[in-house]
């Protein structure tokens, strides 16, 4: 196998800082920012602006907005009476 081909796999620190959420994964990303871990280690930190903890699919937040009434044109075209 070729040497210094492939980057370096170590543990990060994925961060959802709008949930206050934190993942420790390994990964090949790199970061100039350090989190210390419930272990007393220092991760390089990556903060995401979306995880399951603030997704609305994953939380069941989820809204349906029609302010058009698109859905409701469709139904009366085309739906069954």
């Amino acid at each position: 196998m070729k040497k210094n081909l492939h980057p370096s796999y170590r543990p990060v620190v994925f961060r959802d800082p709008s949930a206050g959420f934190a993942l420790l994964t390994r990964s090949t990303l790199t970061s100039s920012r350090t989190v210390e871990w419930e272990d007393g280690r220092t991760y390089p930190v990556v903060d995401v602006d979306v995880s399951s903890a603030s997704h609305p699919f994953y939380t069941g937040r989820s809204r349906v907005l029609d302010t058009e009434g698109r859905v409701e044109r469709f139904n009366q075209r085309y739906g069954r009476k």
